[in-house]
């Protein structure tokens, strides 16, 4: 699955998007402007879904929907499991409130003061606290460690359908770089954690089989490969999956679509969630 041999790859710079782009504080800047005024305009419930500091979550209610409630979609942040939290990527909740989709968006417990298997555990019970407030399995989605994180909730029946936006698949290629210093996985735990080994949600178990694998046009060729890879090889086995690289964009701009109610990425997350919800 990994195709060009790793040896012939620089693999810091495949995976090191705040070195590959440069600019990526300003696109950041944005992301702290929108949530403070998302969160000033639509002051989230926040929910503690654990005992630990961090294992807390908004809620954005988009109010009742058909005499119900308004169906849920998780949103699962990125950061290489070891940066941010849930404050910087409230500015997409307008969006999805416009929708009539509520959004709920955890934080989380980083490396390198956890491993990742905790972090995987925390966003698992997030997931699962907005099961049982609503009766259903929600759509998950999530950015870059957050896309990795959805695909293992949907492959553990835990998600109606996952969106994993330049998400990270097969983690082995990460071992040799920098950005495994925080994680400190070995070849073994970065197999163990990848969800492209995991079980395949093919219907054969309860929760969803929908995976749609989004990525930057413009991002690195690694990132190109592991959504593509992801993708083809769930659909090989019972999955509906969908590749697409939207044009123009790299790995921190490629949330851009998320801030526009009428953006055909945001259409697609909201409509899986009403089929759900």
């Amino acid at each position: 699955m990994t195709g060009k041999s790793e040896a012939a790859i620089d693999l810091e710079a495949e995976y090191n998007n705040r070195a590959r782009v440069p600019d990526h504080p300003a696109v950041m800047a944005m992301w702290r402007e929108t949530a403070e005024a998302a969160r000033a305009a639509h002051p989230p419930v926040q929910i503690a879904y654990g005992a630990g500091e961090r294992e807390v979550m908004d809620l954005f209610d988009a109010g009742p929907t058909n005499g119900s409630g308004a169906p849920v979609a998780v949103f699962l942040h990125g950061g290489y499991w070891q940066a941010l939290d849930k404050d910087w990527f409230s500015g997409i909740a307008p969006a999805f409130l416009a929708r009539g989709v509520s959004l709920a968006v955890p934080s989380y417990d980083l490396a390198p003061a956890v491993r990742l298997g905790v972090i995987l555990r925390q966003a698992r019970e997030a997931v699962e606290m907005i099961r049982a407030r609503t009766g259903a399995r929600p759509v998950v989605f999530g950015h870059s460690a957050g896309g990795h994180m959805a695909a293992c909730m949907l492959s553990e029946g835990r998600a109606s359908a996952a969106v994993a936006i330049s998400g990270v698949f097969d983690l082995r290629p990460l071992v040799p770089t920098s950005l495994n210093k925080a994680l400190d996985l070995d070849e073994r735990e970065a197999a163990a954690l990848s969800p492209v080994f995991w079980p395949i949600p093919n219907g054969s178990t309860p929760g969803g089989t929908i995976l749609d694998c989004v990525v930057g046009g413009d991002e690195s060729p690694e990132f190109l490969r592991q959504s593509r890879m992801m993708a083809d090889h769930w659909a090989a086995n019972g999955v509906e999956t969908r590749y697409e690289a939207l044009p123009g964009l790299n790995h921190f701009t490629v949330l851009d679509p998320l801030f526009d109610p009428k953006s055909q990425l945001m259409k697609r997350i909201t409509d899986l969630a009403k089929a759900t919800g």
